[in-house]
């Protein structure tokens, strides 16, 4: 097992370097740059373009040297910290991404354990009472849950949500709280606003992973081994739990590789519709913008979430299921 984690970890630093020269490459890509589209945008309002201000600022931030050059420098600064400028902001990359990532994080993790506590109770309990009224009344309910734009669901619960409960429209928090620093009542803010989303982005999940939870256990329940253990009057609960339940979770085990990145950049457009001050519709505007070191900063940290929650599951999963090994070839 440590070979297996050293060899991984050994191959994630090549990955990371092939994956940082695609953002950066994909971000250079479409024409100009961020001061091309300031320039651009001030023409459109009337304004006046200094000239002088803008070859500074072309020298200041490096657009006057080669894609090479600045490839490497932004790598480089990587390793000390350092994540580059954000031109929009204009602020270092981690003071506009950390003013954001602790309620990414509040909303992601909220609406995960939401997805959990109802995912896993109704798909158990559908494929345990496969057909029944209540297998059809939640399949029912998960399909509506998939067949609803989120970003509509979002726009009827801002305002049944603002016409029953007086909750304000848009946002984590209550309007006087925007740009405080955090406090117990801007904590409790943010609980009293935090249901909507929580409900809106998890809706999608929690029906897909019903779904996923029934057919999966569904499968395992066939098999001979559970129909063996019934016969030896196993306890029905205990026959179920110890091992079809356990198999049937591999998939779940198997997301953790997608579900690290989605704690940080959250649900984008449903961000964008509730004004959520979240990470999401900060990377949007970032490659907007063409804010390249925002973006590709970000782009980054969310790879690297990716192949360690890769590695993660692939370790549990080798814990979880004896029947999948570390290493490749036939056993005798």
């Amino acid at each position: 097992m440590v070979y297996y984690i050293f060899r991984r970890m050994l191959m994630m630093i090549p990955t990371l370097v092939i994956t940082s020269a695609l953002i950066f490459a994909i971000i250079e890509a479409p024409p100009g740059d961020y001061l091309e589209s300031y320039i651009a945008e001030l023409k459109a309002q009337g304004e006046a373009v200094d000239t002088a201000r803008i070859e500074y600022l072309r020298k200041e931030y490096g657009f006057d040297k080669s894609p090479v050059e600045r490839y490497f420098n932004w790598v480089g600064g990587m390793f000390v910290g350092d994540f580059g400028y954000s031109f929009a902001y204009e602020l270092p990359v981690t003071a506009v991404v950390g003013d954001r990532l602790f309620l990414t994080v509040v909303v992601s993790m909220a609406t995960i354990i939401f997805t959990w506590l109802i995912a896993f109770p109704i798909g158990i309990y559908s494929a345990t009472r496969q057909y029944s009224w209540g297998d059809y009344g939640f399949t029912f309910l998960g399909l509506l849950g998939l067949a609803i734009p989120n970003f509509l669901l979002a726009l009827v619960l801002m305002y049944l949500a603002n016409v029953w409960f007086g909750t304000s429209i848009g946002g984590l928090v209550d309007p006087a709280f925007v740009g405080q620093p955090m406090s117990w009542a801007k904590f409790v803010s943010v609980l009293h606003h935090l249901w909507i989303p929580v409900i809106v982005i998890g809706t999608a999940g929690t029906a897909g992973m019903i779904r996923r939870i029934r057919a999966n256990l569904l499968d395992e329940l066939q098999k001979q081994y559970v129909t063996t253990a019934r016969a030896k009057g196993l306890h029905p609960f205990k026959a179920l739990v110890k091992y079809p339940l356990r198999m049937s979770l591999n998939f779940f085990i198997s997301d953790i590789g997608s579900l690290l990145p989605a704690v940080i950049s959250g649900a984008e457009v449903v961000a964008i519709v509730l004004s959520l001050e979240t990470t999401g519709p900060l990377l949007i505007s970032a490659l907007q913008q063409q804010d390249m070191y925002l973006a590709g900063s970000f782009l980054m940290f969310l790879s690297l979430l990716t192949v360690v929650g890769v590695l993660i599951s692939d370790i549990a999963l080798a814990w979880l299921d004896p029947r999948i090994r570390l290493s490749g070839g036939v056993r005798k």
